[in-house]
């Protein structure tokens, strides 16, 4: 991301959620994003992810800048470049989890890789799972299965919106620890905003964002440091 600005509205009702925003994310980093509410968290997150736009400035994406496709462009590049996990799973109810997994792949017409399924399932601890609705599933094998989903196109980035958020603590930390081990052996590179000062701790590094500015970049960061930075930032 380079110089990237984003406004709302217009005149005296303009606001700048985002501004002059410049970060790289290293391939196979882990990296949390916090900031109290209106900070620019969930804007910056999306236009990472190119579901909005930002006013100026660039995003790049392995090197391909955003700003210049079209939304069809967008579209399939999402589709099969940026794997999403979110706080409330979003799984299909009728769809059993194999078929929630490979969703991905039909939408995209791309032909499953039976090798990379296997994998990806036995990872996430969902392989004697796939005939399952999402029903019989716990909330924590719901979002193991969001991840798997998200993993499936093998994506260049893993986007994940407060992805343990809906979860108790101890299931929060085992989906927490599944990242981890995610970007360490497969390389995947992971993006998640989070309020929760143990999930950053889970991360390489932290990016801290206030009034829509980058204010402070913490690497190896622990829980209560974390913490003591939020409380200067303002809480949540």
């Amino acid at each position: 991301m380079r110089e990237a600005t984003k406004n709302y509205g217009s005149g005296g009702n303009a606001v700048q959620a985002l501004r002059g925003i410049s970060v790289d994310l290293a391939r196979g980093s882990f990296t949390a994003v916090m900031g109290p509410s209106g900070s620019g968290k969930s804007t910056f997150l999306h236009c990472a992810a190119g579901l909005d736009r930002p006013t100026s400035g660039q995003v790049l994406l392995g090197g391909v800048p955003l700003s210049g496709m079209r939304e069809a462009e967008l579209t399939r590049l999402r589709r099969e470049r940026i794997g999403f996990v979110f706080q409330a799973y979003n799984l299909l109810p009728a769809l059993s989890v194999r078929d929630n997994i490979t969703m991905p792949l039909r939408l995209s017409g791309t032909p499953l890789d039976r090798a990379w399924f296997d994998e990806v399932t036995s990872r996430v601890g969902i392989a004697e799972k796939l005939r399952k609705r999402p029903s019989e599933l716990s909330g924590g094998q719901q979002q193991r299965v969001a991840i798997a989903r998200a993993l499936i196109n093998r994506p260049d980035l893993v986007m994940a919106d407060e992805p343990t958020g809906a979860l108790d603590s101890h299931t929060g930390q085992e989906v927490l620890r599944l990242f981890r081990e995610l970007v360490h052996d497969l390389g995947q590179t992971v993006l998640m905003v989070t309020h929760d000062p143990v999930a950053a701790s889970y991360a390489h590094s932290v990016l801290f964002l206030a009034d829509g500015r980058l204010v402070e970049r913490m690497d190896r960061p622990e829980a209560k440091t974390v913490a003591e930075r939020m409380a200067h930032f303002g809480g949540r």
